[in-house]
């Protein structure tokens, strides 16, 4: 199940996220705008910017996959320093490929295990809820505060976009 609800629907998240990013920069190049202007909004003074977003959407899902199957090591190292809507891309991509690695055997015991963060100090999370109630709504945030910070800014995207294809039956 961890496997399903990181893996899968993280590597989906960061996709549907890109083609977003893909609408802003049509959106920039029609409208004239300099893309700039949209990596630096924000919806409020004290929140993060389109950049930083994107960023720690892609932290979160490499992040919470390779603590989730024991290997915190293994994930890339980013710096953090993009400055163009390309440079995000290529960090999404870098994610993406990144979890194509991960097979669901590497969570067999993802459940059970203790996750830890610095700065939680001296408490964890067992793996469980690591996932359901840290990693899963924190990626979710920052995708969808990304998408809310473009479509305030006139980007023409809407639900279908941030929902991506669905695996509909007949």
């Amino acid at each position: 199940m961890l496997y399903d609800l990181t893996v899968v629907q993280f590597s989906k998240m960061l996709q549907n996220l890109s083609a977003i990013l893909d609408k802003a920069e049509a959106f920039a190049e029609t409208k004239k705008i300099d893309p700039a202007v949209l990596l630096s909004s924000r919806l409020a003074p004290d929140q993060f910017n389109l950049t930083r977003q994107v960023q720690i959407a892609c932290d979160t899902a490499k992040l919470a996959v390779a603590r989730l199957a024991g290997k915190a090591e293994s994930a890339p190292k980013h710096e953090d320093d993009e400055t163009t809507l390309a440079e995000l891309q290529v960090r999404i991509q870098s994610v993406v490929d990144y979890l194509s690695g991960f097979t669901p055997e590497d969570f067999a015991a993802a459940e059970t295990q203790t996750i830890t963060q610095p700065r939680w100090k001296e408490k964890y999370l067992t793996g469980r809820d690591f996932a359901l109630q840290h990693a899963v709504p924190n990626i979710y945030f920052h995708v969808t505060t990304a998408y809310a910070i473009l479509r305030h800014n006139g980007v023409e995207i809407g639900k279908k976009d941030y929902l991506g294809s669905l695996p509909y039956k007949s």
